[in-house]
């Protein structure tokens, strides 16, 4: 769990706001086509959470949709298998030696301001998950997503236990659906997406 306010807010758009996917898939596209492309590497989706609590479901949530409706984007983090902060460190060992320096968009719940509930942000660079709920956990991703999916600053475990799962589930589902159309626009990166996705689902 992220707390919203760390990074410099580059984009960010509201679950419910109508255009909401068109304005955060055309966002990934274009992100992906000038800072992943380039690099030659595989790309990766790290869902970071736990269903163990509503509020910080958001990752595993989203990992498991995406994967559903887009098996063949490389996916790590899911309801069966989640990333949180126990595994952590080992799930990066893991994705790093399967997809040999992958470059990573890592997804997180957050918490905020109240009239920033339901928002999702997109920034460039890494995020340090578990900040938000006091736990020092390595810095990941090359890109990350955030959903703030309630008020922080104070008693922040019963906050998220206390999240409404309606919100959660809503943002996943746009959030699952933006990443999956804005990596397969990129027809060039199929191939590569493919033969990482059936190296690890084998």
């Amino acid at each position: 769990m992220w707390p919203f306010g760390g990074q410099v807010q580059q984009f960010r758009v509201h679950y419910k706001d109508e255009t909401a996917i068109e304005k955060l898939s055309l966002e990934l596209q274009k992100k992906l086509e000038a800072y992943f492309l380039p690099t030659g590497k595989q790309l990766a989706i790290v869902c970071i959470g736990t269903d163990r609590s509503t509020g910080d479901s958001l990752g595993p949530l989203t990992g498991t949709l995406l994967s559903r409706a887009y098996p063949t984007i490389p996916v790590f983090g899911t309801l069966d298998d989640p990333v949180h902060a126990a595994n952590l460190s080992e799930k990066l060992t893991e994705i790093n030696y399967m997809l040999k320096k992958p470059f990573i968009i890592a997804i997180d719940a957050c918490l905020g301001q109240t009239e920033s509930i339901g928002y999702l942000s997109f920034k460039d660079g890494a995020l340090k998950p578990g900040t938000g709920v006091n736990k020092d956990l390595p810095e990941i991703g090359d890109m990350n997503i955030v959903g703030i999916v309630n008020v922080g600053g104070f008693m922040e475990y019963f906050v998220l236990q206390n999240t409404r799962l309606n919100l959660v589930m809503q943002m996943a589902e746009l959030l699952s659906t933006c990443l999956g159309k804005a990596i397969l626009s990129l027809s060039m990166f199929l191939p590569q997406t493919n033969a990482a996705a059936s190296k690890w689902l084998e």
